[in-house]
């Protein structure tokens, strides 16, 4: 196909698609109004019931917790899937050997070292912050751990590869990404050996507004946060083994020059 039939054939569905664009957009509510009871009922019965001032992680690991622990089984096979696709035959050492032609490294400026090394650990306190206070501010375990795997990147453009391989070993990232997710899963089944339904609270729920306020929550958000930093550090993990190039067996690997 030319690229002048690709741009027709582009021009001609934007053309079927906007009729439905414009309806959709001249029936939105007004900024601020709505049109569905159900966050209005939310907000109403989730403090009391629930004892959390956030109502998405109320939403989230509670009210349709199901729901959740499905959207942690798509994430661990997408990550299980990535990771078959891209891990190949380059191996899994530490080391930097020779960078695959085209891929040049620009050598790190001291000013990129000194600011990968503060904000890296500011980063991953702040993820840490972001998980721990689920029930209370708006976050939680996914938003929490996607940021503690920024900050781990941080590493890397301020260490270099060796040194982000040594505070990231595939191995233990991908335990926590399938541990957090079991241990989500756990929680279901520790309500049915109670007698409950799956994943219904049977723990205190402490009081309203508390950091550790929201009973089982605080264990599925865990295991939430632990999923999705495992699951994130393992996909840039070979994200960044896709700029190596594979050394022959018996050869010796070195670090770029």
């Amino acid at each position: 196909m030319s690229p002048r039939l690709r741009r027709l054939l582009f021009l001609a569905c934007c053309a079927l698609v906007l009729p439905a664009v414009l309806h959709v957009a001249a029936h939105m509510p007004r900024f601020g109004d709505h049109s569905m009871p159900y966050g209005d009922l939310i907000n109403a019965v989730a403090l009391a019931e629930r004892h959390t001032t956030n109502m998405v992680s109320a939403i989230n690991f509670d009210y349709r917790g199901f729901d959740t622990l499905g959207e942690e089984m798509m994430l661990l096979c997408a990550v299980g899937g990535a990771t078959v696709l891209l891990r190949g035959s380059r191996g899994e050492t530490e080391s930097e050997p020779q960078r695959v032609p085209g891929r040049p490294i620009i050598a790190r400026a001291d000013s990129t070292v000194l600011a990968s090394r503060l904000f890296g650990a500011v980063v991953i306190l702040f993820g840490l912050y972001v998980v721990l206070h689920a029930m209370t501010t708006p976050g939680g375990g996914f938003q929490g751990g996607a940021i503690i795997a920024s900050g781990l990147l941080c590493v890397f453009l301020g260490e270099g590869y060796p040194g982000w391989r040594r505070v990231a070993p595939s191995e233990l990232f991908d335990a926590l990404e399938g541990g957090g997710a079991a241990l989500y899963a756990l929680c279901g089944f520790a309500s049915l050996v109670m007698g409950l339904p799956f994943l219904q609270n049977m723990l205190p729920f402490g009081q309203k507004g508390d950091l550790f306020s929201g009973g089982l929550m605080q264990f599925e958000n865990a295991g939430v946060g632990a999923a999705v930093t495992g699951g994130f550090v393992i996909l840039l993990i070979e994200f960044l083994e896709e700029t190596r190039e594979p050394v022959p067996d018996g050869d010796e690997e070195g670090d770029d020059p």
